[in-house]
Order: C-alpha cells, then structure tokens, then sequence
C-alpha cells in the first residue's frame, strides 16, 4: 500500500466514523419520542479498501408493529363500547340498584300487595299510583338515556370519519415524500416514522392492514379488506349524521368509496377500531337494550289491562297507557314504548283521577257492589305480575318469563355486557402495552447502547485521525529527503 491510498483510507474512515456519530447522535436527541425508531448507518467496503455511509434505515419489524396497530384498534372499539354502556348504567344502575325499572316493578308489586290485604285504605292506593308513576319515569328516563347516547355515537362517529379523513390527508402527503425520496436515495428515516405515527393514530380509529412496495409505497386496507389507501390515492370515507334518534330510527352507515363498512347492509364490515365500537353501541347493544325496556312496557301494560265484563272481546289498557291511550299497543308501536308508558290518567290524582280505581276497576266497575273490602281485581293485578309472558326474541334475554323475571334479566344483561366489556379492555389494554414494549425493543432506542457506540466511534475517529497524522509526517519526511537529496 502506498501513501496515497494510505491517505485515502485513512480519509474515509474519518468521513464514515462522523457520518455515524450523526446517526448516533440523531438516536441519542430521538431516545424520549414515541414514534422514533432507531436509525442504522449502513457502512460497506469501497473497492480502494477504504469505507463509506452508502444510507441510513430505520430498525423496522413489522409483525410487531402489526401487533400493535392490531391493539390499538382492538383497544379502541372496547373504550367506546364501554364509554356508552357506563352513561346508561349510570342511569338504569346496576342490579339490586333502586334505581332499575326491576326494582321499581318490585316496590310496584309491594305496593299493590300492601293495598290488596287493605282495600279500602285510599292512602296505599295513591301509594300503589305512586308506585307505577315511579316505574313509568324509569322506563321513560331509560329509553331517553339510550337515544341519547344513541344520539352521541352518532356524533362520535361523525368525529372519527372526519379523523380518518385528515389522517388519510396527511399519510397522503408524507406516502408521497417517501416515494419520491427513495427514488433519489434520500435519507427517508424521519418520514417513514411520521408515517407511522399517522398510521397508529389511524388505527385507533379503524382497523388496519398495510402492504408497502419496493418503491416505498404503502397501501392500506381495513381490517375487513376494504381499500382506504392504494395506488397513491386516499379513499373518501363518508357519513351523514342524524342528529335526533327515537326507538325506531335507524343510523346512517359509513361508507368507503361508496362500499357500506357499518350497519346491516354492509358485507364487509370494519371489526375494530373507535369507529366499529361505535357502531357495535349505536346500532346493536343499545338497540337490543331499548328492546328489553319495550318489552317490559308492554309486558307490564298487558298485565294490568282490563277486559269489560261484560264484553270479553274488549280489552283496554288499565294502569298503564301508552301516551294516554287505552288502546292496547299494536306491534309496531311497541318499539319506543317504554318512552311513551305512562299511568292512566283515571288514577293519577295530579290530573283529577281517583287512586282508588285502582282496585274497583278503571275503564269499567268490576265492584258492582260497592264493596270497601273488594279485592277481586287486585289479586287479578298480583296474578298478572306473576304470570308467564311471551317476549320478543329481539331482546336476547328469552322469550318466555315472568315480566319480573325479565325485567331482572334486563339489569343483568346489561350489567353482564358492561362486565364483559371491561374484561376485554382490560384484555386488550395488556395486550397493548406488551406489544408496544417488544416493539420498543426491537425497534427503539436503547441509550446504553447508542452511548457505547459513540464511545467506539470516538476512539475509531481518533485513531484514523492519528493515522492520517502519521501519513502527513511521513509525506513530510520524504519530502524533506527529496529536498536535500536534490543539489541546488
């Protein structure tokens, strides 16, 4: 080896120890960022024996990083579930709460009870009325609670599309700089991590999938295989909202390029994500839910109905009315009936009625005598309450119980569910943070090691240094030789 190649060896050493040192160091100021990985200096052997930074990558491993857009989704779909199922047992409270149309249908029982061993106490009848008032407003308040967090995933979900816009927005823009940078052998680094960024945040939202070529660019598809990215282009992710919700209304989907992600027409509907939990809450659980509460309306309107006796093909309703009505509810009105139910005016002492209907009959006098001690239809009530009904299969909880039974069943199910809920979150809030540990350790920065580095390129940077001093002196040696050697 001569001097010359000496020298240039020495001279690249020197520019490869300080091109890694500003990776290192790049490491080093990004320890404390979530979304930094570490950066890699990849160094190879020139054809003159000296060495070169030919690009910097980051430390990837992508089925960790799948993980843990796969946790952050599956996360995110029991937050909002859960968030829904919190308001509403807030206000239906939980079992054996007095604040449940099953506890409230218990004190109604007790109360009649109490007035059917002393029917002529006109006091346990306006307590009896009272009762029922109090089980009407239940099921009243619930059926207002369950529109109104019906009302707010609509709204959350109108948010989360316009979420999943702006990201798509942005993903769009930082895609398309990667691309372009990777074609010029440009340090893509910091880009790449902005993206990934983008997509964690995506992915709270939505559940993803992603596919990334040779040329840098990524393609991105819903966990149920929906383009949301592709080809450069983002796709147009759309919702209407509706801004007022009854029992019967139906909430818009969400499409992707015109292909329906949520709701019941939609074949390939997204799994997780903030987006599909809200979904799953507006248009499953509450609606299942509200279902339960119709059916105990409707239940309890049978149970306390009147029959003319002298008509039995004419039935109305008795204590309890839908909206004032003695028309006995119809199928299509019972959906929204708990939100309508209310007691008789006839017995409402508030609007000029006399508690004590109650006993002697409301829309007709089955005391026919005038007996103080009649309890005939009383007992009728009791034996109602007690009685099997048919429910509704919409309401998940059986077809055939007593309407306490079911009206029990109704405050477990819901507590079950905000149970369930809250074990999966848990489940899935573990699974998050264990994912997201191994990825940090398998992609992050370890500061140990960056600063160990550093010392190694420090001493590699000084030896190179020294040798490139000693190459100068022995140039300036043989100079000097040459000189004196040369006569004047």
């Amino acid at each position: 080896m001569n001097l010359t190649s000496a020298t240039n060896i020495a001279q690249s050493a020197l520019s490869t120890v300080s091109a890694e040192s500003a990776v290192v160091s790049r490491n080093i100021s990004g320890v404390n960022s979530p979304s930094f990985s570490q950066k890699v200096a990849n160094v190879i052997t020139t054809f003159d024996g000296g060495s070169e930074v030919v690009s910097v990558t980051n430390a990837q491993n992508q089925a960790l990083f799948g993980n843990v857009l796969g946790a952050t989704s599956a996360s995110a779909t029991q937050a909002a579930i859960s968030n829904g199922l919190i308001s509403l047992l807030n206000i239906v409270g939980q079992p054996g709460s007095d604040t449940s149309p099953a506890e409230k249908l218990s004190d109604l029982t007790n109360a009649i009870q109490q007035y059917q061993a002393s029917p002529s106490s006109s006091s346990l009848a306006e307590a009896a009325v009272t009762a029922a008032q109090n089980l009407a407003s239940t099921l009243n308040n619930a059926t207002n609670t369950v529109q109104q967090v019906r009302e707010q995933a609509d709204s959350q979900m109108a948010s989360s599309v316009a979420s999943i816009n702006s990201l798509l927005t942005q993903f769009q823009s930082v895609n398309q700089q990667i691309v372009t940078g990777t074609a010029m052998g440009s340090d893509v680094t910091n880009l790449q991590d902005t993206r990934n960024s983008i997509l964690t945040q995506l992915s709270q939202q939505v559940g993803i999938t992603t596919t990334t070529n040779s040329s840098g660019d990524m393609s991105i598809y819903t966990d149920s295989g929906v383009a949301l990215f592709q080809g450069g282009t983002a796709s147009s992710v759309t919702f209407q909202p509706t801004q007022t919700y009854t029992a019967g209304t139906t909430g818009n989907a969400v499409y992707i390029d015109g292909i329906p992600v949520t709701g019941s027409s939609s074949s390939m509907p997204i799994q997780t994500g903030a987006l599909a939990g809200l979904a799953t809450l507006r248009d499953n659980v509450t609606v299942t839910y509200q279902t339960q509460l119709d059916q105990t309306a409707n239940g309890l309107i049978n149970a306390f109905a009147e029959t003319d006796p002298t008509n039995s093909s004419n039935t109305l309703a008795g204590l309890f009315t839908d909206s004032g009505s003695t028309a006995l509810p119809t199928a299509s009105q019972v959906p929204g009936l708990a939100g309508n139910i209310t007691v008789n005016a006839a017995v409402n002492p508030s609007q000029g009625g006399d508690p004590t209907k109650l006993g002697n009959g409301i829309n007709f006098n089955f005391n026919t005598s005038n007996q103080a001690s009649f309890g005939t239809q009383l007992e009728k009530y009791l034996t109602g309450l007690s009685a099997t009904q048919s429910f509704s299969s919409a309401g998940g909880i059986g077809t055939s119980n007593t309407l306490a039974g079911y009206a029990a069943a109704s405050v477990s199910w819901l507590d079950a569910e905000q149970q369930n809920v809250k074990s999966e979150s848990a489940y899935q809030s573990t699974l998050l943070s264990t994912s997201t540990t191994a990825l940090s350790n398998a992609t992050g920065v370890n500061l140990d090691d960056e600063m160990s580095q550093m010392l190694d390129l420090e001493n590699s940077y000084s030896a190179s240094a020294k040798l490139l001093t000693t190459i100068s002196n022995m140039f300036a040696a043989l100079t000097n030789a040459i000189n004196q050697a040369t006569p004047a």
